[in-house]
């Protein structure tokens, strides 16, 4: 696992920090996918065997992980700072109506994107394998164990 977290930390910090950040987090799914990516190529590049689809999942997650908790301390705060008043404008003008608005609209909105960042991560470090693992399945198959003697179809000196 511990060779899992490096690289999880590093995406994550692309996932979070690039998606919690104003004016760049308009692209926050080119982000988490980025991250996740990153983080499965890192990952492969220190594994020591082939790494499957499944273990690029789960280093991916862990990347959305780690960068959903930075854009929650990260893009929470800011958008407090920024205010609600942009994004009740335009729920106003396209007709939506919410029944609830001010900081809980935040607060949802922030879990509901740390979620898609988890999932978004998880699908960068399953791509990251076809994309950046290299290394066949399986190798030869081992030679059969020399018989020792003693049963049908054995050789005697």
């Amino acid at each position: 696992m511990n060779n899992k977290l490096k690289p999880a930390l590093l995406g994550g910090l692309i996932v979070g920090i690039l998606s919690g950040l104003p004016f760049v987090s308009a692209c926050c799914c080119i982000w988490a996918i980025g991250g996740g990516l990153v983080a499965g190529m890192l990952y492969i590049k220190s594994a020591p065997t082939q790494v499957l689809p499944g273990d690029g999942a789960i280093v991916g997650a862990l990347s959305g992980i780690v960068g959903a908790v930075i854009y929650l301390l990260l893009g929470l705060p800011i958008a407090f700072l920024r205010g609600t008043a942009d994004v009740e404008a335009q729920l106003a003008r396209s007709g939506v109506r919410l029944p609830f608005q001010g900081t809980v609209l935040l607060l949802v909105g922030g879990l509901i994107t740390a979620v898609a960042l988890i999932v978004l991560a998880t699908g960068g470090g399953l791509l990251s394998v076809p994309i950046f693992e290299k290394r066949k399945a399986g190798g030869p198959p081992a030679p059969p164990p020399p018989n020792m003697g003693g049963g049908p179809g054995s050789y005697a000196a």
